[in-house]
């Protein structure tokens, strides 16, 4: 794992995604963990985590109304 420079790094929509995605399925490495940790703000894993809790209840939603009929 290379080390964050002095100058924090921006995280990607990609890198938030996939802190979040894991975080719901609660499977992370370790290494992976401190590396959010560093490079992720809590305001976007909070809007990141509330995006995909709607988008599952929606996917939910929509997959016991498919069922359903």
């Amino acid at each position: 794992m290379n080390k964050i420079d002095t100058q924090q790094k921006k995280a990607t929509v990609l890198q938030i995604a996939r802190a979040v995605l894991s975080a719901f399925m609660g499977i992370r490495k370790k290494s992976d963990h401190e590396f959010d940790a560093e490079t992720l703000k809590p305001m976007q894993v909070i809007i990141g985590g509330l995006i995909g809790g709607v988008l599952f209840v929606i996917s939910v939603l929509l997959l016991v109304n498919f069922v359903v009929r």
